[in-house]
């Protein structure tokens, strides 16, 4: 069986109004975006938020951080209401094994241990080929750095004006995205949200031009029947970048590996 069903149980940020600025002095819009996109790639740690809504899960709330080098993330999760009414879930990523902590595992499977793991686990990869064993939506599967480069696909991009995200001054931009016409990486991540065209996207960036925060909004896309399951927007705020961080496994002794057989039946 699914990994999930271990489990009992299975937004967007303020800113203030905008100025815009003089564009005789600002990138125009498409090259602030496309600069954005390329710091993305030299991101070699982050500490982020998710808020927002998911199609058919509802409202989450998460906090994140994580490594390129090596891949790793350990996430905190409030479950949606409808799975629980708020329980916390704790997930990481360490060495292709996931380990999960939440209060919504029975516990005659942690065996009076604190997690689960198993493994070969996967987070963060550029294609849709992520494995989580359906503990994590498949919105939050990839790394956020790639997610953030989407707008780049944009016919319409706009300067909103200028805002302050969590202390920051920042440009504001704004377009919709289509998947025909999107590059392959680009075009995995897009599938990967299960949504259907168009994704309106929100993009502030920094005064060094780097990605601060994004908001994408679409109609959700049941993929098995092709029809719309709901709304998915979600903002994510990149709280700090290449700081010095590392993400550990658990303490083995409080760690029960989810057997096999179990996984699959």
């Amino acid at each position: 069986m699914a990994f999930a069903t271990v489990l009992l149980a299975g937004g967007p940020v303020a800113c203030g109004a905008g100025v815009e600025r003089d564009s005789a002095v600002a990138d125009t819009p498409a090259v602030a975006v496309a600069k954005a996109a390329r710091t993305s790639r030299d991101i070699t740690s982050l500490h982020y938020r998710v808020s927002g809504t998911l199609p058919v899960k509802g409202h989450l709330e998460a906090e994140a951080s994580m490594t390129t080098k090596p891949l790793a993330m350990s996430m905190k999760i409030t479950a949606p209401a409808h799975l629980g009414g708020g329980v916390g879930l704790e997930i990481r990523f360490v060495d292709k094994v996931m380990y999960v902590r939440s209060d919504a595992i029975r516990a005659e499977k942690l065996r009076g241990r604190s997690w689960l793991s198993t493994a070969p686990a996967v987070w963060g990869r550029t294609g849709v080929d992520n494995q989580s064993y359906g503990v994590l939506p498949g919105q939050l599967e990839g790394t956020p750095t790639v997610q953030s480069t989407l707008l780049t696909g944009s016919k319409d991009l706009r300067l909103i004006g200028t805002e302050t995200v969590d202390g920051v001054e920042t440009r504001h931009y704004k377009g919709t995205v289509n998947s025909e016409g999107l590059k392959l990486g680009r075009l995995d991540r897009f599938i990967q949200l299960e949504v259907s065209d168009p994704l309106t996207m929100d993009l502030w960036t920094d005064g060094d031009g780097r990605t601060k925060q994004f908001r994408m909004r679409a109609e959700g896309n049941d993929v098995a029947t092709g029809t719309g399951n709901g709304p998915l927007d979600l903002t994510v705020t990149f709280l700090d970048i290449n700081q010095s961080l590392t993400i550990k496994a658990p303490p083995a002794a409080d760690t029960t590996p989810l057997l096999g057989d179990e996984q699959e039946g």
